[in-house]
């Protein structure tokens, strides 16, 4: 597997919240911690067509992989610049055991963007 492509890692900030004493994820450009991530591989996953009576959306989606024992620094909640496309993680993070040496194998995740 090829692992060269480039990514951040986009992580929202927090910001107070009467009603949430942990505070609020806040997206603003001046709250967001940026972390570039290893290289990468990035596939292609997924495309769909929605119908909807007001609009026509299309969800276009990725696998992200990093190579063999790598970990990422990357949660559900975080999102993904790449390739000039912001990117929404889509479900959990896996870390998959190396079933022979023990410890890390790899980590592998979906991402994905919603237009119309």
């Amino acid at each position: 597997m090829w692992f060269d492509q480039a990514a951040v890692r986009v992580r929202a900030g927090r910001k107070p919240d009467r009603g949430n004493p942990g505070g609020v994820p806040d997206w603003s450009p001046s709250a967001v911690g940026l972390a570039d991530l290893p290289p990468l591989n990035i596939q292609p996953r997924v495309q769909d067509e929605g119908t909807e009576a007001d609009r026509s959306p299309v969800t276009t989606g990725w696998r992200i992989q990093a190579d063999h024992g790598v970990d990422l620094d990357v949660t559900a909640q975080d999102r993904i610049e790449w390739d000039g496309l912001l990117l929404e993680v889509d479900g959990e993070i896996a870390r998959w055991p190396d079933p022979v040496e023990g410890g890390l194998d790899h980590v592998e995740f979906n991402v994905v963007r919603v237009t119309g």
